[in-house]
């Protein structure tokens, strides 16, 4: 009887993927198998012939067959041979042959709500192939310390760590990364919290979601500043309460516009989105005042504050809160990097027991090993060193940039200061910034749009920003140049 053999056809090895050799090769033959191109029972071809065929170290193939017996999908047969298991560890069963012949819903219509309010930034996710990607939230891999990472993460891959991470966490947090917000995050900002105070969230929207829900009801009434984050508005008109866009000058959200029945005002004092201007003392403390007078709370999202090159930030507006009306929000996705999404919320006890029971039912809790990792990177100070290494390479990049917009022409609305990583844009009068950012496009200068940052803005938009925490030192003036001429052809 001849046996069967499957064809190398199958098997594919892409030499521009990072990813490693071998793990390729598992990969295709997992897929194969799962896909029914390798039926239980079939002989692979020999390690020689397939290492021939892949042009690959015959080692690389022998582990990938090993790895895969040991995990159920090959059987090791005769002396070197393999072949499929006759039962993989497969979940798949065979498509129901069944055709239904009924009309399709029409989800437009039947959907209770849509959640799609927000003009949308688009931000391209093949940005890296651009030459001139000035986008801010974007980060340079080379200033993050990827070894450390992974140390971490073995780290938190250890016995007793994995123990505890593998388990429910029900509704609570890492306790290791709870105590280094508390004892290292929080009052370098000049806060002092409880643990049970602070909350773990997936990123600050998630946090911003659950205070919204918390705060404000259909009929209620909320304040933002103008500009803003294009989440940050959409998440309150969603909430059902009437919303008051204030707008913003050199100092921030000036607190005398605030209107005396809110229930709740959102704002970025130390770093104001999308701007970057900071809120003086002055105006925090008159901010404090009027929330004590008209009996309304204040929701800070701390944006950005780790950047700042050369003095140490004002402290937050929370450091200076004294009757529990300021509810807190950090993250952690600016400072390490943007996937991470792990952010923070810090708010009187009885607040945080609530917003736990809300996060439960949405997600139960952010990701143990994420959480586990995070603190050790933290507490083993990779953090801080990465901070500084970011401010040393930023402040370099600022300096290029404001020289290069100097030299254009460029307005910079917002603030000019040595924190943040992007500059707010005034185009001319005229200026479509949405135009603007499609056509400079093609030149391969990524810019964003200002536009989604006005809420209640119908015409064409002068505003955009040009972020340069991705984009190297050396590509910043021939960026902003072609970002230049790309204006001029417009007008």
């Amino acid at each position: 009887m001849t046996r069967q053999t499957a064809s190398e056809t199958i098997f594919f090895i892409d030499r521009n993927n990072r990813t490693g050799l071998q793990s390729q090769l598992r990969e295709s033959i997992v897929s194969s198998v799962l896909a029914g191109r390798l039926p239980p029972s079939m002989h692979l071809p020999s390690t020689r012939k397939l290492a021939t065929y892949l042009n690959i170290s015959r080692i690389t193939v022998t582990l990938a067959y090993s790895e895969l017996a040991a995990q159920g999908y090959l059987e090791a047969v005769d002396r070197s041979g393999y072949r499929v298991a006759r039962k993989p560890p497969t979940s798949l069963t065979a498509p129901s042959p069944f055709v239904s012949h009924q009309k399709k819903i029409d989800w437009n219509t039947r959907l209770a709500r849509s959640f799609i309010v927000a003009k949308p930034m688009r931000k391209p996710l093949d940005w890296r192939r651009y030459p001139f990607p000035f986008l801010y939230g974007q980060m340079d891999t080379s200033l993050f310390d990827l070894a450390a990472w992974r140390d971490c993460a073995r780290r938190a891959l250890a016995r007793d760590d994995f123990e505890l991470m593998a388990g429910d966490f029900a509704a609570a947090d890492d306790m290791q990364l709870i105590d280094y917000i508390r004892s290292r995050t929080l009052p370098s900002r000049g806060i002092h919290a409880a643990p049970d105070e602070i909350l773990v969230t997936v990123g600050a929207q998630n946090a911003l979601w659950i205070v919204t829900q918390l705060l404000l009801r259909p009929g209620g009434r909320a304040a933002c500043e103008n500009p803003c984050h294009p989440d940050i508005g959409a998440t309150l008109r969603l909430s059902g309460a009437s919303v008051f866009m204030l707008d913003v000058d050199s100092d921030g959200l000036q607190p005398a516009h605030v209107p005396r029945s809110v229930d709740a005002i959102f704002v970025t004092p130390s770093h104001h989105s999308p701007t970057g201007v900071t809120m003086p003392l002055d105006r925090r403390l008159r901010l404090l005042a009027a929330a004590a007078r008209d009996d309304f709370i204040i929701v800070e999202d701390d944006y950005e504050f780790e950047m700042s090159y050369i003095e140490p930030p004002s402290p937050a507006l929370k450091a200076f809160d004294r009757s529990e009306r300021v509810f807190y929000i950090g993250s952690f996705s600016k400072s390490l990097f943007p996937g991470l999404r792990l952010g923070y919320l810090v708010a009187p006890a009885p607040v945080i027991h609530e917003a736990r029971a809300l996060r439960a039912l949405m997600l139960r809790h952010p990701p143990g090993h994420l959480q586990r990792t995070a603190a050790y990177f933290l507490a083993l100070g990779h953090h801080d060193a990465a901070l500084q290494r970011m401010r040393t390479e930023y402040h370099r990049r600022h300096v290029e940039m404001a020289d290069a917009l100097d030299r254009e022409g460029l307005k910079v609305a917002g603030s000019r200061a040595f924190r943040g990583t992007s500059f707010w844009i005034e185009g001319p009068a005229g200026l479509d910034a949405d135009l603007l950012m499609m056509n400079l496009r093609d030149q391969g200068v990524l810019i964003e749009s200002g536009s989604p940052f006005f809420g209640d803005s119908d015409g064409p938009c002068p505003f955009f920003r040009m972020g340069y925490s991705s984009i190297s030192r050396q590509q910043i003036a021939e960026g902003v140049r072609l970002t230049k001429k790309g204006m001029d052809r417009l007008l």
